[in-house]
């Protein structure tokens, strides 16, 4: 049984010892496939004592459209969040014999609707849409959602005492930014901080390390610097290093979606793990209609290294 909860393309053909190609002709009879009788009966009867039924074809033949969904993934949103989201929509729609096509970065809006009056998707999705929207979050949100890793990372600092933290953030604004800064303030009041410093860590390094010397000079009870994302993190550690500043000792530095790179820094970096799989097969089923029972959010871990 696949993991969405129902018989799928894929435990047919694992039944029936074939593809899942072949199962899909099969049981499309493409005329376009020469498949021998043999494979034919043995698919159809590994489908039928399966129960397989394939509600994504029937329905999207019903309502007239493809069976491609679009998902729009907005500069600044690649981490990994965005690729395990993408992996679980992609893999639940694939069950669903449905197709992903993912477009990054920004696109005008001409050029947007050329595409979707080309291919005529089943559902078009935006990667944070509802945080960008201002949705505002839940007690579930809190729990394992958005919310909860804002707070994760804050929390990881306080419990090792540091109660004067700043937010590190980029030098340009990202579509989850204000999302971002409002959980990660609401998080700092829930653990009875006072409101958090924010500082931009700019680009190049000269220019990071500049800002980075002159907010510590304005705020020398800073003790440690929760950053926007991994990128900004290694931006600091570069700063700090170059201002002759001891990480943990003198500041500790935590990131955010951790990335492969995070493991390389001097020293390495701690950061907070987000596996959004599940996310994006919820998304794939609320896209195609079928119901998400027995899926869940998987909260955000931290990832224990040497900069906190």
């Amino acid at each position: 049984m696949g993991r969405s909860g129902r018989v799928t393309l894929t435990d047919v053909a694992k039944a029936s010892g074939v593809s899942r190609a072949t199962v899909s002709f099969v049981l499309n009879d493409d005329p376009r496939q020469t498949i021998s009788a043999a494979t034919k009966e043995r698919v159809m009867e590994a489908a039928q004592d399966l129960g397989y039924v394939p509600h994504g074809i029937a329905r999207a033949l019903r309502e007239g459209s493809s069976r491609i969904v679009v998902l729009n993934v907005d500069w600044g949103m690649e981490g990994n969040f965005s690729r395990s989201y993408v992996r679980g929509l992609d893999e639940e729609l694939a069950e669903h014999d449905h197709i992903l096509l993912v477009r990054h970065g920004h696109s005008i809006p001409e050029a947007t609707q050329k595409v979707l009056d080309t291919i005529a998707p089943r559902a078009v999705l935006r990667l944070g849409e509802a945080y960008m929207q201002g949705h505002e979050p839940t007690e579930d949100d809190w729990e394992n959602g958005f919310a909860a890793n804002a707070a994760l990372q804050l929390g990881y600092l306080v419990d090792r005492g540091h109660t004067r933290i700043a937010l590190a953030m980029p030098d340009h604004d990202f579509p989850l930014t204000e999302a971002r800064l409002d959980f990660s303030q609401e998080a700092a009041r829930r653990r009875g901080l006072p409101p958090l410093e924010r500082i931009v860590v700019p680009r190049p390094r000269d220019a990071g390390a500049a800002a980075i010397q002159a907010f510590l000079a304005a705020h020398p009870d800073v003790t440690a610097l929760a950053a926007f994302d991994d990128d900004i993190a290694q931006r600091s550690l570069a700063a700090l290093r170059d201002l002759g500043l001891r990480v943990p000792e003198d500041i500790a530095v935590i990131g955010f979606d951790e990335t492969e790179y995070g493991s390389l820094s001097t020293p390495a970096l701690t950061t907070v793990h987000i596996d959004a799989e599940v996310l994006g097969r919820i998304a794939a089923r609320n896209a195609l209609g079928i119901g998400t029972g027995g899926l869940a959010p998987v909260a955000g871990r931290i990832v224990a290294r040497a900069s906190v």
